[in-house]
């Protein structure tokens, strides 16, 4: 069997190249295959050259001006993630330049966190991908123990004055204490709930109490329209053991530390000790709309991926990302009590993001048959009422989303309230450019029973904002990618939209858009015929989705204007999913990531 070797020589450990296991009567014994390796590794440490300071190795840029060379260097071992371990040089005064501290990429061996040691290996400036920021690293080759209990490091704590920077001045702070030791002080806000990684973000007490930003009822912060991209700090805890499930508002009660790390785009402090927390209660929500004669209820519903089907792992593109179980684990069931219970039957469902019969595998089919009768012989279970569902079936790999899904909008709609024009039913954008492998809107009439009246409904699901570059980003620090995409495809919408508002037909826009409600694609959406709902909502309510902390409206209700000034519009977010909390590292009912929005439009 072969596998990188770990050799113990005194006090260092090698990493080497092909190796067998071998036992001895003192313990197990890796005999080392390449024993040319071996020799040039041992030599390495041995001859090793200068030990470089930490700081030397970082420099006083983003990258280090020793990629590429195989360094030695010292430090006080700090944290360990899946990957690798923090390093920090003890007993030194940050000259808040560039840090004292470098992470060590190491899959294969941990460092035992308060020991002294001496590291050798190559020094590499790591990108993710072109426009990355580039995070310095050493990829270890030997290790070498100097003290196994050490100390002499204090963690420095982010003030506010601090990561209130600038974004670009941010950037250029936070890269100068990239993998040291820093803290979260008592007081601050959770403004993210718990998700299943384990992550949490918080708002510092003066951030969280400064003149100018916006919160919720349950002491969520709301998004700046002045700048969207704000960081706030977060942590992740190195293990499931030191998490816990809590909800937007919630209250640090103790310190947190660890080193810096920059993952996944952002700063993100990692965690290895238990926290305190003051919870947060939030109650499930009902709407206040209820379906009545002359109008109709129309809910909107993100369905995050929804499918029938236990993925094999075998036929899908990444396992640990494409396998799910939404039945298994009880989402199809909250779907339905947020339809049946929660938004009080609608007349219509609007869904977003739902996959064909066999999920996320790359297979031919395309067809979602199963996943809406699943949908709706759950509804029925829980209320008695069966709706009744319609989509349009995208092309194979035509419409984006998680590979092998065939994501798609689609409706359900309650026979017993409303007729499905089945002529009206269309596709926007087959063939414009700007919805090359991206969710086509879906239009569809339905009219009224009791006033014989019709209400076009136009659902959306508009370019993601994946694409977007960090603010930490050296390259184009901060830009969306998809925005003028997004743009043009309102632009589509937009023409539609007006060609009803001439014939002087009720029509209402809605799904995810991915921009919010001041963003260049909503006013080219409005165009002079339209009106966005979400305005008639206070300030404080204007939110269906938390990204890193900052809830913002995604979902909107597009109606004409003569609609709303004549009064005949009711609009109400339903929060919740963007609020409540899941308990890491355990399979999640939690039915959709964000709020449900519901309106009523008289006719």
């Amino acid at each position: 069997m072969c596998w990188a070797a770990v050799v113990v020589l005194l006090n260092t450990v090698i990493i080497s190249g092909n190796v067998k296991t071998e036992e001895s009567a003192t313990g197990k014994i890796d005999s080392v295959g390449d024993s040319l390796i071996e020799s040039e590794l041992r030599l390495k440490v041995k001859l090793g050259g200068r030990v470089l300071s930490i700081r030397e190795i970082q420099g006083d840029s983003l990258n280090s001006p020793f990629a590429g060379q195989v360094i030695v260097t010292r430090g006080v071992v700090t944290g360990a993630v899946r990957r690798g371990f923090f390093i920090q040089t003890p007993n030194k005064i940050w000259d808040g330049v560039g840090s004292d501290a470098i992470f060590v990429y190491s899959p294969d061996l941990k460092a035992v966190v308060g020991t002294e040691v001496e590291v050798t290996g190559e020094c590499i400036n790591y990108l993710k991908d072109d426009d990355a920021k580039p995070i310095t690293q050493i990829h270890l080759e030997s290790l070498n123990t100097i003290d196994i209990k050490s100390g002499g490091i204090e963690a420095i704590e982010l003030r506010a004055d601090k990561v209130d920077l600038p974004n670009g001045e941010l950037a250029s702070y936070l890269n100068s204490l990239e993998g040291m030791m820093v803290s979260i002080p008592p007081g601050s806000t959770f403004i993210a709930p718990s998700n299943k990684f384990g992550d949490y973000v918080v708002a510092l007490e003066k951030q969280f109490n400064e003149e100018g930003v916006v919160t919720t009822e349950h002491n969520g912060v709301i998004v700046e329209s002045s700048n969207p991209l704000r960081w706030f700090p977060g942590f992740r805890v190195t293990h499931y053991r030191y998490s816990q499930r809590l909800n937007v508002g919630s209250k640090l009660r103790s310190r947190i530390a660890g080193p810096l790390n920059y993952r996944v785009e952002s700063y993100q402090i990692a965690v290895s000790h238990d926290f305190d927390v003051e919870p947060c209660v939030i109650d499930i929500k009902k709407s206040s709309i209820k379906p009545s004669n002359g109008a109709l209820t129309v809910m909107t519903l993100n369905c995050f991926n929804l499918d029938p089907h236990l993925e094999s792992a075998k036929h899908v593109t990444n396992p640990r990302q494409d396998v799910d179980d939404d039945w298994g684990e009880g989402r199809f069931h909250s779907l339905a009590h947020a339809v049946a219970s929660q938004s009080n039957l609608p007349d219509i469902v609007a869904l977003q993001e739902i996959q064909d019969n066999d999920g996320a595998e790359l297979t031919e089919v395309t067809d979602a048959s199963q996943t809406y009768e699943l949908l709706i012989k759950t509804i029925e279970q829980l209320s008695g009422k069966k709706y009744q569902w319609i989509d349009v079936k995208p092309v194979l790999g035509e419409d984006g989303g998680q590979p092998g899904g065939n994501i798609r909008n689609g409706y359900l709609y309650n026979p017993d309230r409303v007729t499905l024009l089945d002529k009206s039913i269309k596709i926007l954008g087959k063939n414009e450019a700007c919805f090359e492998s991206s969710r086509k809107p879906l239009v569809t009439a339905f009219v009224e029973k009791y006033s014989q009246k019709q209400l076009t409904v136009i659902n959306v699901h508009l370019a993601s904002k994946r694409h977007q570059s960090s603010i930490f980003s050296p390259v184009n620090p901060g830009v969306d990618g998809k925005l003028d995409v997004r743009s043009q495809q309102a632009a589509v919408i937009q023409r539609e939209t007006s060609a009803l508002d001439k014939l002087g037909m009720d029509y209402y826009v809605t799904g995810d858009f991915n921009d919010g409600e001041n963003s260049q694609p909503l006013k080219a959406l409005l165009g002079d015929e339209s009106a966005n709902l979400v305005f008639t909502l206070t300030e404080h309510e204007r939110y269906d989705y938390n990204h890193r902390g900052k809830l913002q409206v995604l979902m909107h209700g597009i109606v004409s204007k003569s609609m709303l000034e004549q009064g005949r519009a009711e609009y109400e977010i339903i929060h919740g999913n963007e609020l409540i909390g899941v308990e890491p590292n355990v399979n999640s009912d939690k039915p959709s990531d964000h709020a449900y929005v519901i309106a009523k439009l008289h006719l």
